[in-house]
């Protein structure tokens, strides 16, 4: 007798994608894991990207397709997804990616232990070929990580993913920890430039289990194009929002890293001096509260030996 699949939901988030949207929607309706959703919330888009999933979703019931009278904004668009999905998982599938056919069959078998919080694969970053172009978060061989791996590498930039999209979650800790505003002390808006929001998921739910899981195939494909928010971010903005994120994170829930994530701030701040046009000139500025700024000598050594290896010897 065929065992019943858990059903997963394939989130997808999507605003004025007319030219890729329905590549990124076949990859996901071409799963092997056959107990799927896909769930689509189109941003009030204005290039036609609603009429060409609306009519997608007459060819198959598997697509749920859904339309915001107004633009939410981006994480407001998220979350209205995880609010219509009814699985048991959750994959984020961002509107720009792709995901190989045996996506969700290689990595939700890895869920099925309890205390594997989230699985993620080896990604490609490609331009118009999916099959050609840099590796990215490749970080050894497939198999069950600690956890703390993932925080504390995080914190040395060891190329652990800071985008769900190569990732799969519990639809649960997706709703309990993919936040739509980030506390900070500049007043910046996460909710809108959404840039952070996915980082503090993975450190929260990876706070929250003890293990992690990690595939070394490549089977999610980042999109690199003018209109994705990591090109579109330019100068500081990027590392300077993420680094908000990270000491949110350590403030809030891991205050016993604050001394190594201050050494990695440090160094962000010699790298971007253009960040004080955030409002953020110092490393207590990263923080809502926390005063401490002394760090770990140790952390800013490793830092820079890294910074200096990935500069001298790329991979």
């Amino acid at each position: 007798m065929r065992i019943v699949e858990s059903l997963v939901s394939i989130l997808v988030p999507v605003y004025n994608r007319k030219d890729i949207i329905i590549e990124t929607l076949n990859s996901a309706l071409s799963q092997t894991y056959v107990n799927i959703e896909v769930v689509v919330v189109d941003n009030c888009s204005t290039d036609g990207t609603w009429n060409l999933i609306s009519e997608l979703a007459k060819t198959d019931s598997r697509l749920k397709v859904f339309r915001n009278d107004t633009n939410l904004g981006p994480v407001r668009n998220w979350l209205r997804c995880l609010e219509e999905a009814k699985g048991a998982y959750g994959k984020i599938l961002w509107s720009d990616d792709l995901i190989a056919p045996d996506f969700l069959e290689r990595t939700i078998p890895l869920l099925k232990d309890q205390d594997v919080g989230f699985v993620f694969t080896s990604t490609r970053v490609f331009s118009s070929d999916p099959l050609h172009g840099k590796l990215h978060h490749s970080i050894g061989a497939s198999g069950v990580y600690d956890t703390q791996q993932f925080i504390e590498g995080d914190m040395r930039g060891v190329g652990y993913p800071v985008s769900p999209g190569c990732a799969v979650f519990r639809l649960q800790d997706l709703r309990e920890n993919l936040l739509l505003q980030i506390p900070n002390s500049i007043g910046s808006d996460f909710s809108m430039h959404a840039i952070g929001n996915d980082l503090l998921l993975f450190l929260l739910v990876s706070n929250k289990y003890p293990k992690f899981a990690f595939v070394s195939d490549v089977l999610s494909f980042f999109r690199a194009h003018e209109g994705s928010i990591s090109i579109a971010s330019k100068n500081c903005k990027l590392p300077l929002h993420y680094n908000l994120a990270r000491a949110h994170f350590v403030e809030f829930s891991r205050p016993d890293l604050i001394c190594k994530l201050n050494a990695s701030l440090y160094l962000h701040l010699l790298r971007y001096p253009d960040s004080k046009e955030y409002g953020v000139a110092g490393v207590s500025d990263f923080y809502v509260s926390n005063k401490t700024v002394s760090f770990s000598r140790f952390h800013l050594m490793q830092l820079m030996v890294r910074k200096i290896f990935k500069r001298y010897f790329p991979v």
